[in-house]
């Protein structure tokens, strides 16, 4: 019994360092076998990364040749600089900064820090092709664009031709956006002012554009009557957009006309720059004003006035039915219905009639 036991015990003895070793080679082999040498899988690739996270130091990189450390090292987002190879792997050139924005996981705020720090080598950007009568070439910070360019009226043009004439996508929504925002580029100094136009692009593009023609009223010194104009007479007032149109004709129904140039300012549409070019062309016959007769008129014909308050309409109501009415705009300050402000406003829109009258 003695000797069956001794013999286990060596038994176990030669066995237990055999089962460590196969256990060690084993963790070891499993390790190995979680490790890549494609950096793209590495542990420190596959650590999370916010996307959106802007990095503190940048530094050039070329998208078409840079691997996944020099990327990361020149400050792209780990996530960014992923998706960005795979994207080349699978057969993508990118062939100028843009193309960049188009991958996945690369946000607005993101292109807009790495945009300045993009290369894209002479080997894969566009090249321009050989002049012609109907090529120009057009250079600038970042891409060589071939173009074709022919006359054409930049206050119609939509944001697909401008992408056709040299405008990135980005840069011509952003015209579209001004131009809609100032109601129509009317002439060079108003397109230079863009900030998405380049003075290149704009040296290159001027002998093409088109601006409207200048209205016959501005040509002669003439001023527009702001009470009596149609939405095409507005419209063709240098710097009244489509949606200023709009809005003039529904504020002027609501007041009962403009009595003066200055009440334009008040409407959100019309921009302080807007404001001092169509100031200049129009002006107000404040006889066609319609006015309200303080002391007949309904409730709801008071409260419709953009001038009258909640709170002014409760003392008009309230004073009105005890005083029965008033002589003047004075005697309603007196009676505290009016501030001082509040009655310059509403003046000229106020009618005292008597029942005699």
């Amino acid at each position: 019994m003695k000797s069956s036991t001794s013999d286990n015990l060596r038994g176990l003895a030669f066995l237990l360092p055999l089962l460590l070793l196969v256990v060690a080679a084993l963790f070891l082999v499993h390790r190995r076998s979680g490790e890549s040498s494609d950096p793209l899988l590495a542990p420190d690739a596959a650590e999370p990364a916010a996307v959106d996270t802007l990095p503190t130091v940048m530094s050039p990189f070329d998208p078409n040749e840079a691997d996944f450390r020099e990327m990361v090292a020149a400050g792209v987002p780990r996530q960014v600089a992923v998706n960005l190879i795979k994207w080349r792997t699978a057969g993508k050139v990118y062939r100028i900064a843009e193309d960049v924005a188009l991958c996945y996981g690369v946000s607005d705020s993101l292109y807009e820090l790495l945009a300045p720090y993009i290369i894209i080598g002479e080997r894969y950007a566009i090249r321009p092709a050989a002049d012609s009568s109907s090529m120009r070439r057009y250079v600038d910070s970042r891409a060589a664009r071939t173009l074709h360019l022919e006359p054409f009226a930049i206050d119609t043009a939509s944001a697909a031709y401008l992408r056709r004439v040299g405008f990135s996508k980005r840069q011509a929504e952003l015209i579209v956006r001004y131009r809609d925002m100032i109601g129509g580029i009317r002439d060079m100094e108003e397109f230079r002012e863009c900030y998405a136009v380049t003075q290149e692009m704009a040296d290159t593009l001027a002998p093409y554009i088109i601006f409207p023609a200048r209205p016959a009223a501005a040509a002669d010194n003439g001023l527009l009557e702001l009470n009596s104009a149609d939405s095409a007479a507005l419209r063709s007032v240098w710097g009244i957009g489509e949606k200023s149109v709009g809005d003039i004709i529904r504020y002027r129904e609501l007041l009962g006309g403009y009595h003066s140039v200055m009440q334009l300012a008040e409407l959100k549409s019309v921009t302080e720059a807007n404001f001092e070019k169509i100031s200049k062309q129009i002006y107000c016959d404040s006889c066609k004003i319609r006015k309200i007769d303080i002391n007949f008129a309904t409730p709801k014909s008071l409260a419709e006035h953009p001038y009258v308050s909640d709170r002014t309409l409760r003392r008009i109501v309230k004073q009105r039915q005890l005083k029965g009415g008033w002589g003047s705009i004075e005697e309603m300050i007196d009676d505290d219905i009016f501030s001082p402000e509040e009655a310059a406003r509403l003046a000229p829109y106020l009618r005292f009639s008597t029942i005699s009258d």
